[in-house]
């Protein structure tokens, strides 16, 4: 048996400021940081073997918050052979209270193109209310230049599985640290949700999702997401 934890980042500059954010690499709030530190306490029934996350600001400083508030050193894996490969390089294995994390482009938040920095009253304003309804929680509507939500999916849904699920499967208790759209995603994998249903999802930041593995079936054991209006 192991778990599954995923945490949406807690609450950011751009949202405060209701702007479409995807890829911009926006700080969290104060707020953001309490939501963090709150989440930490709710996730310290699990020993973590390793952890995961995008390579946006919000998301890592999210991580290693709950990290360290649990007396964990987080491990940044700079994987490749590029410059920053030998950072990652010890010459003793990780200590007990060290973890290794790796962070992926394919995790990142859903690619907003046009809108991204617009204020979404602005946007609705310029295109349309209805429009921007559809391109939000539309499941196949992409925005100018961005990626819809089955985009964003066949995006992470790869690495989610090659890396992250593999290591829950064989035994490792995984904490994934990421976006709304992304974690949406990994959801709708794990429950098998629609892809009409997944549109109308929403997860509270700074809140565990954990899911149980066992017997090669993920369950759900606590954490919970709203459903929002059907489109019209």
């Amino acid at each position: 048996m192991s778990y599954f934890v995923l945490v949406r980042h807690g609450e950011s500059r751009w949202n405060v400021g209701n702007r479409f954010t995807g890829w911009v690499d926006v700080p969290l709030t104060t707020r953001g940081i309490r939501e963090a530190i709150r989440c930490s306490v709710h996730c310290r029934a699990y020993d973590f073997d390793v952890a995961f996350t995008s390579n946006l600001e919000r998301a890592q400083s999210t991580l290693l918050i709950i990290l360290s508030l649990q007396n964990r050193t987080g491990i940044f894996q700079h994987e490749g052979q590029g410059p920053h490969y030998r950072w990652s390089c010890t010459s003793n294995k990780c200590l007990p209270n060290d973890i290794p994390i790796f962070e992926s482009e394919a995790l990142n938040e859903r690619f907003y193109g046009k809108l991204q920095g617009m204020d979404k009253h602005a946007a609705e304003r310029r295109y349309g209310k209805a429009k921007v309804l559809k391109w939000r929680r539309g499941y196949k509507d992409r925005p100018p230049g961005g990626e819809s939500l089955k985009d964003t999916f066949v995006r992470a849904s790869p690495y989610l599985s090659r890396r992250v699920l593999s290591r829950v499967k064989r035994g490792e208790n995984v904490l994934l640290v990421g976006h709304g759209n992304t974690l949406r995603a990994t959801i709708k994998s794990l429950e098998g949700i629609s892809d009409h249903d997944i549109s109308l999802i929403d997860l509270p930041e700074g809140m565990p999702m954990v899911y149980e593995y066992r017997r090669g079936t993920f369950t759900r054991i606590k954490g919970s997401y709203r459903f929002n209006r059907p489109l019209r």
